[in-house]
């Protein structure tokens, strides 16, 4: 996992063609702009969801990983909390390979994600994103580009 400001995202840009047409993609565009909806950037290779909503609480999150997309997760506008894990320190559930997520169960860390931050999270990085910071559910503008391995 990799967690970071936006203006650093040209240290991980090289990891791979993916990673940095991802970062381009969020680095070029003001997301309050831009309506919700999903975006190609490479036709299923790399691609963008654009999403607005409110956090949730811990008890309403679920635990997820992915087999074939790295996700990056930059937050736009708002905060949250992203949970993380080791994928291996978690009990697996059900993969469903239609939406590529697979269902975990167990415990993390909790890291808060202000607006303007991305965390990188490759298929042994399990999560579990937009939760609530102690001040309750919240609005939040975020942008999920998923990029295959």
């Amino acid at each position: 996992m990799i967690l970071d400001q936006l203006p650093n995202a040209s240290l991980y840009a090289g990891i791979s063609d993916g990673l940095g047409l991802a970062f381009q993609y969020l680095a070029d565009n003001d997301f309050t702009q831009i309506e919700p909806g999903q975006y190609e950037l490479d036709g299923d290779k790399v691609y963008a969801m654009v999403q607005q909503y409110d956090t949730k609480t811990l008890a309403e999150g679920k635990w997820e990983a992915h087999r074939q997309y790295i996700d990056v997760q930059y937050v736009a506008a708002g905060s949250e909390r992203m949970g993380f894990a080791p994928l291996n320190n978690l009990d697996a559930g059900q993969y469903h390979e239609d939406g590529d997520y697979l269902l975990l169960e167990g415990t993390g860390i909790y890291l808060p994600m202000p607006a303007g931050t991305f965390v990188v999270l490759a298929p042994q990085d399990a999560h579990i994103p937009g939760m609530a910071i102690e001040t309750g559910p919240s609005p939040v503008r975020k942008v999920v580009v998923k990029v295959h391995v």
